[in-house]
C-alpha cells in the first residue's frame, strides 16, 4: 500500500477508535498486522505514538469551557457545595494516580501484552459482555448527572478500574471507565464525561512516556533518524487523527444521550470472535 495511504488510514483507525469504547490499542495492531506494517520497527513505533498524540489533542480543545469553568470555581464549584478534596479537578487527579501508579509499576507486563492477538480477541468479548450487561442493568438507575456530583470513592473506583485498560490490551480505557462510572451510579451522559476528563491526563502522560523513550533509547543509543518523506507521512497521521477524533467525540457525546452503549458492546464481541478465528489460523 502506498505510504500517504498508509498514514491516512492509520490516522483514521486512531481518531475512530481512541474515545469509543472498543480499543485503539486492538484495533490499531491488528491493523498495522493486516497491512503488513513493522511493529517492531523504530520509526512506525513512533508512528503510532504520533497518531495518538494527534487524537489526545482534541478533548483539551473541545472540552476547553468546561475546563476553564473548573478552573475558574475552584474549590468550592460551579454550585458552591465543593470542596478541595471533592472538586472535579481533584477527582480527576485523584483518579489518573490510581491508574498511573499500578500502570507503571506493571509496564514490563503491559510490554509483553501488546502483539497478544489472541489476548485482544478475548478483551474484545468479555469487555463488550461486561458493557452489555452493565449498561442494561444500570442504565436507569444512575442518579449523578454530573461530574460535579461525584464523590471521592467514585473517582478512586473508576481509576483503578482504568488499570484493566493498561494491563490487558483490548479491554479499552473507555469501556472501563465509563462501565465502572455506570456501576459507582453515574448517568450515562456523567460517566462518559468523566472518562472524557480522565482520559486528558491518563494519555498524555502515557504518550509522553513512550515518547520520551523513543526519543532517549536505552544504552545510549540515538534515536532513529527520521526523513523529509517521514515527517510528511507523521504529520498526515497526526492531522487526521486529530480531525477524525474531534468529529467523534462530538458525536458520541450526543449518541449516548438518546441511544446507550449497547450498539458498541455487540460490536466488540463480533469484532472479537472475528480477532480470536484470525488469532487461531495465524497462530
Amino acid at each position: 500500500m502506498n505510504d500517504y495511504l498508509l498514514s491516512i488510514l492509520l490516522g483514521v483507525i486512531e481518531g475512530l477508535t481512541e474515545f469509543l469504547p472498543v480499543s485503539s490499542t486492538a484495533h490499531l495492531r491488528i491493523a498495522e498486522a493486516l497491512l503488513g506494517v513493522n511493529l517492531d520497527d523504530g520509526y512506525w513505533k513512533m508512528f503510532s505514538i504520533v497518531i495518538q498524540l494527534g487524537a489526545i489533542l482534541c478533548l483539551p480543545i473541545l472540552f476547553s469551557q468546561r475546563i476553564a469553568s473548573f478552573f475558574a470555581t475552584f474549590p468550592q464549584g460551579r454550585r458552591g457545595n465543593r470542596t478541595v478534596m471533592t472538586h472535579p479537578l481533584t477527582l480527576t487527579l485523584l483518579a489518573f494516580v490510581c491508574t498511573a501508579a499500578p500502570a507503571f509499576l506493571l509496564k514490563k507486563v503491559i510490554g509483553k501484552n501488546l502483539e497478544n492477538l489472541v489476548l485482544m480477541g478475548a478483551a474484545l468479548v468479555v469487555g463488550g459482555i461486561i458493557m452489555w450487561a452493565v449498561d442494561a442493568m444500570y442504565a436507569s438507575r444512575g442518579s449523578i448527572e454530573d461530574v460535579e456530583e461525584m464523590s471521592f470513592g467514585q473517582a478512586i473506583w473508576i481509576g483503578c478500574c482504568q488499570v484493566l485498560s493498561a494491563v490487558v490490551p483490548g479491554t479499552s480505557r473507555s469501556m472501563s471507565t465509563i462501565a465502572a462510572g455506570q456501576i459507582a451510579g453515574l448517568t450515562r451522559a456523567a460517566a462518559l464525561e468523566f472518562s472524557f476528563l480522565l482520559s486528558i491526563p491518563t494519555m498524555a502522560a502515557a504518550t509522553g512516556y513512550d515518547l520520551l523513550k523513543y526519543l532517549k533509547p536505552s544504552h545510549g543509543e540515538p534515536p532513529p533518524h527520521i526523513d523529509a518523506h517521514g515527517w510528511m507521512l507523521l504529520a498526515i497521521g497526526f492531522v487526521v487523527s486529530f480531525l477524525v477524533a474531534w468529529a467523534v467525540v462530538a458525536w458520541f457525546m450526543h449518541w449516548v444521550r438518546k441511544h446507550g452503549f449497547v450498539p458498541f458492546a455487540i460490536y466488540r464481541i463480533i469484532a472479537g470472535l472475528a480477532v480470536l478465528a484470525w488469532a487461531m489460523k495465524v497462530i
